[in-house]
């Protein structure tokens, strides 16, 4: 699994926006495993459609503590790849260890799943079975009179 992200901000007011992909290796997507989510440590902003946050207001208001935080999950095998996008919240120090924080959490979480579904070996089996060397002796007389019969065989020609 490969991760990328980047976080961007405009000068000014405005909260900084997360992008990030999220794709799978082609024996990662053959291993038919559930997807992976997470609760991360990405808190969810207020009003998270305003591209900006004015001082005093939201998550720059005194005493402000998150309440909420954003899922994380690794794509569904049949897809592969995942994109998304978050608003983060405004920060003085334009910070944001919990991006980085939060994806080690999910690759943690995924990879554990891989480990153990690695343990489920590929079968390949064939099998034959034919009759029983006892009942081909127990049916050869009656099976070879029957043909005798059949084939009109006389013990004179």
């Amino acid at each position: 699994m490969k991760i990328q992200w980047k976080i961007e901000k405009k000068r000014g007011n405005y909260r900084p926006t997360l992008n990030y992909m999220i794709s799978l290796e082609e024996h990662e997507k053959a291993l038919a495993m559930h997807a992976v989510s997470i609760r991360s440590l990405i808190p969810r902003v207020v009003d998270s459609s305003q591209a900006w946050c004015m001082p005093g207001t939201n998550e720059r208001a005194p005493g402000w503590q998150p309440t909420e935080f954003h899922r994380l999950s690794v794509p569904y095998f049949k897809n592969g790849t995942a994109e998304g996008f978050i608003r983060l919240p405004f920060k003085e120090s334009g910070y944001y260890p919990e991006v980085e924080g939060s994806f080690a959490m999910l690759r943690d979480a995924y990879e554990k799943v891989v480990r153990q579904a690695y343990r489920w070996h590929p079968v390949h089996e064939k099998g034959e079975l034919d009759i029983t060397p006892e009942t081909r002796e127990q049916i050869a007389a009656s099976v070879t009179a029957q043909k005798m019969l059949v084939n009109g065989y006389s013990p004179s020609s």
